[in-house]
């Protein structure tokens, strides 16, 4: 039987988001951020148990990666999105593998016996999500997985790869070889920075990836975040901080591609051949009554703006698709899309 051929490989944690509404006592009683995503330490432990007893639970198929390779499976024609990362053997995982199957997403997940699949608090206050993540199972994916028999034809096959900034807190070997295959090929590679905590924390592992790195989508949290860690002089100017990006130094000579959302804000765009060139994208605002919940609108974005690159599209057209995905995620619960589809290229 002849290996199926994805144009787009896709890698990161996969987690069950378990999302509540209301939750301005937990952002207290946990010592939360309301715009914000962690780790769960010590302090956030208890909090799965907490909302299983006393919030009504919706349960949405989550993890940054996923979420953007179920958005560009969305706007693809089918077969054309596969997706890994590390799940446990559990009644969690059947659940991802539900969602993913009814957004024609593909998976190949490293299943860790006896592990527990990740799950992310997801605590929603107005229009802001407070991310807690317990990773559990995805933080134990094994670099052996990306050459096993099942996985590695996928990987020669694929045109495009996109993997999360959460990776890196564990998986900067794997993502190094993805990253580093793909620039070697001439293959295009995206990073999400996909949290600020990253490009705070991780910094080295975020500098050991930029080379191999065709497109970097951020927000500006993330952006400005960046900017602090690397000493820029004015970390709020966004497209001043695209182009420091775009400008790093590339293991290959194809351009890079900076993209930076700020939400119901313009998105702008720096590319490396014309970094004095900043392109901005104005977003169409949504009223509020229309906004039912942010939760991973930023991956209904880049899974938008990726798939249209996959699909041949213009990077003008890229940021349109991305914008279309954004705002129908923010319209609905959690990081979901319209059903039955709705034509977005």
């Amino acid at each position: 039987m002849s290996t199926p051929s994805y144009s787009l490989f896709c890698l990161g944690n996969p987690l069950l988001d378990m999302q509540v509404r209301d939750g301005e006592a937990l952002l207290e009683k946990y010592e939360l951020k309301a715009n914000d995503a962690i780790l769960a330490g010590e302090k956030q432990a208890p909090i799965y148990d907490d909302i299983k007893k006393n919030y009504e639970i919706t349960y949405v198929a989550g993890g940054a990666a996923q979420n953007a390779a179920r958005g560009a499976a969305y706007v693809l024609p089918p077969d054309s999105v596969v997706y890994t990362g590390s799940v446990g053997d559990d009644d969690l995982a059947d659940q991802l593998k539900i969602a993913n199957k009814r957004e024609g997403l593909s998976e190949v997940y490293q299943v860790i016996p006896g592990d527990k699949t990740g799950a992310c608090a997801v605590v929603i206050t107005g229009h802001h999500r407070s991310l807690v993540t317990n990773l559990r199972a995805a933080e134990k994916f094994d670099q052996s997985h990306l050459s096993s028999p099942k996985v590695a034809p996928l990987i020669d096959a694929a045109k495009f790869f996109y993997v999360e900034g959460y990776f890196l807190t564990h998986g900067i070997g794997p993502a190094l070889e993805l990253s580093s295959k793909a620039s070697a090929a001439g293959k295009t590679f995206v990073l999400n920075l996909s949290a600020p905590f990253i490009a705070q924390f991780f910094t080295e592992q975020v500098k050991t990836i930029i080379p191999h790195t065709d497109v970097l989508i951020g927000n500006e949290a993330e952006a400005e975040s960046w900017a602090t860690a690397n000493g820029l002089a004015d970390p709020k100017n966004l497209a001043e901080v695209a182009k420091a990006v775009a400008k790093l130094p590339k293991a290959n000579d194809k351009p890079r591609t900076v993209v930076f959302t700020q939400g119901a804000q313009s998105t702008v765009v720096v590319t490396s051949d014309k970094p004095d060139e900043a392109k901005w994208y104005p977003v169409t605002a949504l009223t509020d009554d229309q906004i039912v919940d942010t939760n991973g609108a930023g991956d209904a974005f880049a899974g938008g703006f990726v798939g249209a690159l996959v699909a041949g599209k213009n990077l003008d057209e890229a940021v349109e698709a991305g914008h279309k995905l954004g705002s129908m995620c923010v319209q609905l619960v959690g990081p979901q899309y319209k059903w039955p589809k709705v034509q977005v290229l």
